[in-house]
C-alpha cells in the first residue's frame, strides 16, 4: 500500500487519478512541471494487495489508477485536473478506448475536502460548457488504500515507446497533452 505523504516535512501533495490504461497518465503525469512523482497502481476495490491479473479480470473493484506527488506551489489540482479530462474521455462508463472494464473507469480519488470540492466544481463546469456531447461520468470518491502496480508497470511508456500499445494510444495522448499545455511542461522534456 502506497503511504500517506507525511505534511510535516514536505509542501507536497497528492492526486490520485484514474481514467483507462495508467501507462497512458503515467507518461503524461511524469512530464509536468511541479511534479515529483507518479505511481502506476490500482485503488477503489475490496480486495487488498490486488495483482495486475486480477485487476485486468474486473471482479476487484479497482481501478487503474496513477498516484501523484506535485507541488501546489507549481502545480495546482485544478491544473492536474484540467489536464485530466484533456487526456482521457470521461464520458464513457467503464472504458477507454479498446479498454474495457470497471477497472478503467474515470475517477479522482481525493484527498480531502479541497480536492472534492474542486473536482466537483471541475466537472460542474465540464457539464455547463457542453465540451462533451454526453454526460461526464466520472466518479469522485474520497481516496481509499492505494496499491502500487508491479514494477514492471512503472515508467513504463519511458521503458518501452515503441511497443504497439505504447506508440499507438499512449503515444498520441502524450502529444496531445504536449501540444496543450505546453507551458506546464517540465523543463527536462521540454
Amino acid at each position: 500500500m502506497i503511504d500517506t505523504f507525511d505534511k510535516n516535512s514536505s509542501s507536497l501533495e497528492r492526486a490520485t487519478l484514474g481514467g483507462g490504461c495508467f501507462w497512458c497518465l503515467e507518461a503524461v503525469y511524469q512530464q509536468i512541471h511541479g511534479v515529483s512523482s507518479v505511481v502506476s497502481g490500482y485503488a477503489g476495490g475490496e480486495s487488498p494487495n490486488p495483482s495486475y491479473e486480477t485487476v485486468c479480470t474486473g471482479t476487484t473493484g479497482h481501478a487503474e489508477i496513477v498516484d501523484i506527488e506535485f507541488d501546489p506551489q507549481i502545480i495546482s489540482f485544478r491544473d492536474l485536473l484540467e489536464i485530466f479530462f484533456v487526456i482521457h474521455d470521461p464520458t464513457t462508463l467503464n472504458y477507454q478506448g479498446h479498454d474495457h472494464g470497471t477497472q478503467y473507469r474515470s475517477v479522482s480519488f481525493t484527498h480531502g475536502d479541497e480536492q472534492s470540492k474542486i473536482a466537483h466544481e471541475v466537472v460542474c463546469e465540464l457539464e455547463d460548457s457542453k465540451i462533451y456531447s454526453n454526460p461526464v461520468v466520472t466518479q469522485i470518491k474520497a481516496a481509499p488504500a492505494i496499491y502500487p502496480a508491479e514494477d514492471y508497470h512503472q515508467n513504463y511508456f519511458q521503458q518501452h515507446p515503441n511497443q504497439g500499445y505504447c506508440a499507438a494510444l499512449v503515444a498520441p495522448k502524450l502529444a496531445k497533452f504536449r501540444a496543450k499545455f505546453k507551458s506546464l511542461i517540465a523543463p527536462k522534456y521540454a
